[in-house]
């Protein structure tokens, strides 16, 4: 089994900078064939691109008169014009490429390129919502969550049989989103159009990332829109399935990934998704919390974690290398990379960009590369591409402490990974700002049958090893401060 490696890019942003750089527009049709190589070179099994449906002139308009908005853009971009601004990539009018981004004929050819090199393209569907500039707004007002009479929370919009009050989208703990029309999947026409929707955008692509896949459960709804009752005619059950089958009868390897938060990953992975975001280990890695994130590990179910996104940061986060120093970021980095599940890289990570972008923007500012940072992921990208890491058996190892009144093994994330025995390779990581010390027992058939050889794949370091020991005591690990080791273990003979 090959787990995923995910690179999120902003396209608008990612597109500006690219025919800045070069002196010509470039559109999705014609990226330059070095950025395809280097998603090559680092891994990379899948590429996002975040932001490529179009946005429409009410939205956008919005993004540009909103107060917070505008001084952020001040800070980022002194000077910045209205060309600057794109309107939030998530207030969606329609469900195909702009004109000046290539097109729905330039997507085409971007997936052909990526598809030529094993690589497989992701998009999203924004399944709660839709931007006020869509069509369905204002000639399918049924679609939508409606209130009888004006209230907090809802907009005027006139239609063919008169004004409409249609409520903003919301997640039910915190204020409504003003640029976004809530649907309403209480209603089965609501919910057959989605559906007709999520085919149309699943034959351009080979997986989706569903944005606030969680808000569409039945019981989210009941409880969120409780105050807007509608005629409930949709069926009794969930939606994602029926969705989710829907698509994979025509495509059976089309990836669904959800963006879901407040405990409901588990049964968001029982609908039918693919992976859904790990955010609880997000907090424990960039809050410092070593050992809750390694016990949390300990106690995922395996085919949990196997159907998990592991990432330090995306779009909606703060930039990591705002939070962690750049030792503790690559740290960081080489926990998420080696858990068996999808791996996920955000555009700028790998750079140690800091200023996070509102998505709004479609032009960002320069930042200087972090060289550490950036030799950092470079040197663990490659020496994990030399290991099994993400491919074949990926297991979480239990620390146990070096020493009775020894605590710093709390601090270590181990992970051992097989594919051709007898080798295995394991990765240890030390999230600590101080020396760590602790014992590892490989799972391995046959461990004391063979004398051992491990070097580290970062360093050059060979340390030889007795079967008979590893089997009996385990390995014992003394690791600096925020250290990484990439551990290849051959036999000796």
């Amino acid at each position: 089994m090959e787990h995923p490696l995910l690179y999120e890019i902003n396209s608008r942003c990612w597109l500006r900078s690219l025919s800045d750089r070069l002196g010509r527009v470039v559109t999705l049709a014609d990226v330059p064939d070095s950025e395809f190589a280097q998603w090559q070179r680092l891994g990379f099994t899948h590429i996002w691109l975040m932001g490529v449906w179009k946005t429409g002139e009410r939205a956008r308009q919005m993004a540009i008169d909103e107060p917070n908005l505008r001084s952020a853009y001040d800070w980022m971009i002194p000077g910045w014009t209205a060309k600057d601004v794109g309107g939030s990539p998530y207030s969606i009018a329609d469900y195909s490429v702009p004109q000046a981004m290539g097109g729905d004929s330039g997507l085409m050819q971007f997936r052909k390129r990526l598809n030529a090199l094993g690589i497989k393209l992701i998009l999203d569907f924004v399944p709660n919502h839709m931007g006020f500039d869509h069509p369905w707004v204002a000639h399918r007002p049924e679609l939508f969550v409606q209130s009888a009479t004006e209230t907090d929370g809802t907009f005027a919009q006139s239609t063919s049989t008169g004004i409409k009050w249609i409520a903003n989208a919301k997640d039910p703990y915190f204020p409504p989103w003003s640029d976004v029309a809530q649907l309403d999947y209480r209603r089965a026409g609501t919910r057959e159009a989605m559906k007709s929707l999520l085919l149309s955008v699943a034959g351009r692509c080979d997986g989706v990332r569903c944005d606030m896949a969680m808000l569409l459960l039945n019981d989210v709804i009941a409880r969120t829109w409780s105050h807007m009752p509608a005629k409930i005619d949709a069926p009794a059950g969930e939606f994602w399935p029926g969705a989710i089958a829907a698509v994979k009868r025509i495509s059976p390897t089309f990836l669904f990934m959800a963006e879901v938060y407040w405990g409901l990953e588990s049964q968001l992975q029982s609908l039918g998704f693919d992976y859904t975001y790990d955010k609880s280990l997000y907090d424990d890695l960039v809050w410092r919390n070593h050992a809750w994130a390694q016990q949390r590990l300990l106690e995922s179910p395996p085919e949990y974690m196997a159907r998990s996104v592991h990432f330090i940061e995306n779009h909606d986060e703060h930039r990591v290398a705002e939070k962690l120093a750049p030792d503790e970021n690559v740290a960081a980095a080489a926990a998420i990379l080696t858990l068996p599940g999808m791996r996920f890289l955000h555009e700028g990570q790998l750079t140690g960009a800091k200023i996070k972008i509102p998505v709004q923007l479609s032009r960002r500012p320069d930042e200087p590369v972090q060289a550490d940072v950036q030799a950092g992921y470079e040197k663990l990208l490659e020496a994990l591409s030399k290991t099994s890491a993400g491919k074949g058996r990926g297991i979480v190892l239990t620390p146990r402490a070096a020493w009775p009144g020894n605590p710093t093994g709390q601090n270590f994330i181990v992970v051992q990974w097989q594919t051709d025995a007898p080798g295995f390779d394991i990765v240890a990581i030390n999230l600590a700002p101080h020396p760590s010390q602790c014992y590892v027992s490989p799972d391995v058939a046959g461990l004391s049958g063979h004398d051992w050889k491990m070097r580290d794949l970062l360093t050059g370091e060979e340390h030889p090893r007795t079967g008979g020991l590893l089997a009996q005591d385990g390995l014992y690990l003394d690791l600096s401060a925020h250290r990484v080791c990439v551990f290849q273990c051959k036999p000796t003979a």
